[in-house]
C-alpha cells in the first residue's frame, strides 16, 4: 500500500514515517509550505521554516523515501490565517490548529494524496483510529499528556478510512528513543509551542499584520451597562482575562465575562459571572456521520487542556447542538471548540465537536 507522510520536520512526523516504512508501506514524504516567514512575522524559529524543511528532507533521505514540498500558501492564508484574524475582530477566541487540520492536512493534502494514488495519509498526531461495528472511530492517544484528538474532531468516515496515526499507541519518550536510535538529527528537537504564524504568542500583532487592522478603543462595561473605563481594542481581550485590564478594581477582582463587537465593548464582572452550565455550538461534525436522534449524555471539553466534563448534548440541527453541563463551567469562550467524548468503557472515543457560539 502507498502512504503519503505529512512531515513537519519535527520528531513526531519523522518517527511516524519510519514506522510506516518499517511496516512495509510504499512511502512518500512531503512538507506543506504554508507561508513565507516574513508574511507570518517569523524569524525562522517556528514551524515551516527552512530548517524544518531541511530536517524533513534529511529524514526522508535517510529512510529512502521520495520527498516533496507542496505549496499551500494561498489556502492557508485564506482558510486559517485570515479566519483567525477575523475571529478576533468579531470578539471570538479561535483555535487555528483545528482549521489547519480541517482545510489543509485533511482537506487539500488529503486530496493530493488521492491524486497521487496513495491509500493513506499519515501524520504524527497522537490519536488512534479503530474499526468497530462497521464504522471508524477516533480515539484519544495512549499517552494522555500528548493526546491531540481534540483538534481532529472534524474528521469524516471517509477520511478516517484513509488516515493513519502511527504514534497513537506510543508515549513521547518512546518516540524520541526511536528517533535517536534511527540517527535522526531532529531526535531532540523541542516541540513547537506557539501557533506557527503567531510567533511568541503575540496575537494582537498577528491580527494587525494579517488584515492591516488597527484596534479601536471602546468602553469597559459592567454587567448592568455602566461604563467604568476605556479599553485598547477588543482584540486585546479574551473571556476570563483578569490581568492587564488597566481598571481600578472594586472590592472584588474584575474579569472579562463577554465581548460585544457590535458595541465595541468589553463587559467585565466578578469571577462568579464566568460560570455557566449551558452553551450552544455551530459548525458541528459527528464522527459517525449520523446526528443522534435525541439527547445523549457524554463528556465535553470546551478547551484543549481541560478535562472532559459530564454533560447532556442535544442536537438542534444537522450541524448544531446545545450543551447542558452537570456542573457549571468557567469561561466558556466563543470561537473555541466543544468536543464530545463517550463515557465508561467508551471514554476514549471522540463522538464529534463544533465551535462554541459567543454569549453575546
Amino acid at each position: 500500500m502507498k502512504a503519503l507522510i505529512a512531515m513537519s520536520g519535527g520528531v513526531d512526523s519523522s518517527v511516524a514515517a519510519k514506522l510506516m516504512k518499517d511496516a512495509g508501506y510504499d512511502c512518500i514524504g512531503c512538507t506543506m509550505k504554508l507561508y513565507n516567514n516574513p508574511d507570518a512575522g517569523c524569524d525562522g524559529k517556528t514551524c515551516c521554516s527552512l530548517k524544518d524543511v531541511e530536517d524533513a528532507r534529511s529524514v526522508a533521505a535517510r529512510l529512502g523515501m521520495p520527498y516533496f514540498v507542496f505549496n499551500y500558501m494561498d489556502a492557508f492564508r485564506r482558510d486559517v490565517m485570515e479566519k483567525f484574524a477575523r475571529s478576533y475582530i468579531q470578539g471570538l477566541t479561535p483555535n487555528p490548529c483545528i482549521d489547519c487540520n480541517k482545510y489543509l492536512k485533511f482537506g487539500a493534502l488529503y486530496q493530493r494524496a488521492r491524486e497521487l494514488g496513495c491509500d493513506l495519509i499519515v501524520t504524527g498526531h497522537y490519536a488512534r483510529i479503530r474499526q468497530r461495528k462497521g464504522q471508524y472511530e477516533l480515539l484519544r492517544a495512549a499517552d494522555p499528556g500528548k493526546d491531540q484528538s481534540y483538534v481532529l474532531y472534524n474528521l469524516t468516515q471517509e477520511e478516517l478510512a484513509h488516515t493513519c496515526f502511527p504514534l497513537g499507541e506510543y508515549h513521547k519518550t518512546h518516540t524520541r528513543e526511536i528517533a535517536e536510535a534511527s540517527g535522526f538529527l531532529n531526535s531532540h528537537k523541542p516541540d513547537s509551542q506557539d501557533i506557527c504564524f503567531v510567533p511568541r504568542g503575540t496575537y494582537v500583532e498577528a491580527v494587525e499584520r494579517i488584515l492591516g487592522y488597527q484596534p479601536v478603543p471602546g468602553p469597559f462595561l459592567t454587567l448592568d451597562g455602566k461604563e467604568i473605563g476605556r479599553h485598547k481594542g477588543i482584540i486585546y481581550y479574551t473571556i476570563g482575562q483578569h490581568k492587564k485590564l488597566g481598571l481600578n478594581q472594586p472590592d472584588y477582582p474584575l474579569y472579562v465575562v463577554a465581548i460585544d463587537p457590535k458595541r465595541n465593548a468589553v463587559i467585565v464582572g466578578p469571577s462568579e459571572a464566568l460560570f455557566s452550565k449551558t452553551a450552544t455550538v455551530s459548525h458541528a461534525n459527528w464522527i459517525s456521520g449520523k446526528v443522534p436522534d435525541g439527547p445523549i449524555h457524554c463528556r465535553v471539553k470546551v478547551r484543549y487542556r481541560q478535562e472532559a466534563q459530564p454533560a447532556t448534548v442535544t442536537p438542534t440541527g444537522p450541524d448544531t447542538f446545545a450543551i447542558l453541563f452537570d456542573e457549571p463551567q468557567r469561561a466558556i469562550t466563543g470561537g473555541q471548540s466543544a468536543v464530545m467524548y463517550g463515557e465508561g468503557e467508551d471514554e476514549d472515543v471522540l463522538l464529534g465537536g463544533g465551535v462554541l457560539d459567543p454569549k453575546i
